[in-house]
């Protein structure tokens, strides 16, 4: 049997017919950038997320760069950022000028929230806490530490849309909340778009403006701003798939669930799961201590697993000039050099998912 990491064209084919129609309804209508798809979505998902505005985006990166732009973060401003995070949260900062301050993270492979008061100086404007792998992060504790030195939280929200923290939407802690769209995530296009979710009028109208050149009126330019639309298509395929995205977390979760109850290998280790957290399962990590060997033995068996993340960003090439060593946040450094991606997704048959268990339960 060949099990993929994941394969999009199943996710694609469960709503195969509605896609399709999504898709030729906006190409029939002759408008493509900046219109009634683009407007319906930004409504139905503000309504999802309990929020009063969402601004659609051209992809999840851009909404972390714009919602940084939005809250006037500078050159000489510091943001608290997790150590095992992927690059595009730190680009969001560096973009800005912003300086990241990296926190290691904690057992459950999310930002330490015990660890980010010691990290905060008089240059800290903002937190940046990263839902990772479908899971919210300590919420609770990030507000308690944020209202204690008047700080901003920006939420990348990039892998979790439908968790929830104590009940509440990963999103909507803080004063934004940025979406990723892309094809793999719990709601993805078919293409790159993000979005962000505000309660704030302000943050809202500037981030709108900020999407569209800093401009309200064609050729009247009110602020500096860049390019960043959500196309009609992509806005018509996501309304398609926000309606099947509880479903889909449903399903991850019921192989989550499978994978958590089959596995019995000591070698294979399950990260723990926040008792309060709704988890809807981007992703399925495992830690292994000798990734190479676990991946090897997974394709002779023709299982195709994924790394999530391999280079942590502190020790990035392109920010070699940091001076960071992996040593310096001993828990990135485990997670990066150990963790493994096993097969999730919507759509994945659980015969599948019982071969891949029964597979790793041999492995020695």
């Amino acid at each position: 049997m060949v099990v993929q990491s994941v394969v999009l064209k199943r996710t694609f084919d469960l709503h195969k017919s509605e896609y399709e129609e999504a898709a030729l309804r906006a190409l029939n209508s002759g408008w493509y950038i900046l219109g009634k798809e683009m407007e319906d979505f930004e409504q139905k998902f503000a309504a999802y997320m309990g929020t009063k505005h969402c601004v659609a985006l051209n992809s999840g990166t851009d909404a972390l760069i714009l919602a940084f732009r939005a809250i006037g973060i500078q050159p000489g401003d510091e943001v608290i950022v997790p150590a095992g995070a992927y690059i595009a949260s730190v680009i969001g900062v560096m973009e800005n000028g912003g300086t990241p301050i990296f926190v290691d993270m904690d057992v459950n492979m999310e930002i330490d929230a015990n660890a980010i008061e010691a990290n905060i100086t008089d240059k800290t404007k903002a937190i940046l806490p990263v839902h990772l792998y479908g899971q919210c992060s300590r919420m609770d504790k990030i507000i308690k530490i944020a209202q204690k030195y008047t700080l901003i939280i920006i939420e990348d929200c990039a892998q979790c849309h439908g968790s929830t923290f104590n009940g509440k939407l990963a999103g909507t802690f803080g004063d934004i909340g940025c979406f990723s769209f892309y094809p793999t995530k719990p709601l993805g296009a078919l293409g790159d778009a993000g979005a962000v979710v505000t309660d704030s009028d302000e943050l809202a109208e500037k981030v709108r403006l900020l999407r569209n050149y800093g401009s309200k009126v064609k050729y009247q330019n009110e602020i500096n701003g860049v390019n960043s639309r959500m196309d009609e298509v992509q806005a018509a395929i996501l309304k398609v798939g926000l309606k099947y995205l509880d479903a889909g977390n449903n399903e991850r979760r019921h192989q989550a669930q499978m994978y958590m109850d089959g596995l019995k290998n000591s070698k294979v280790i399950i990260p723990p799961v926040y008792e309060d957290v709704y988890h809807v399962y981007h992703l399925f990590p495992v830690l292994v201590e000798d990734r190479d060997d676990f991946q090897e033995y997974l394709a002779k068996n023709g299982i195709k697993t994924q790394v999530h993340y391999p280079i942590p960003p502190y020790v990035a090439e392109c920010y070699k000039d940091w001076g960071y060593q992996w040593s310096d946040f001993p828990n990135a450094e485990q997670y990066a050099k150990q963790e493994v991606s096993l097969p999730i997704y919507a759509g994945l048959p659980d015969e599948e998912v019982r071969y891949v268990i029964d597979v790793i339960n041999r492995y020695s």
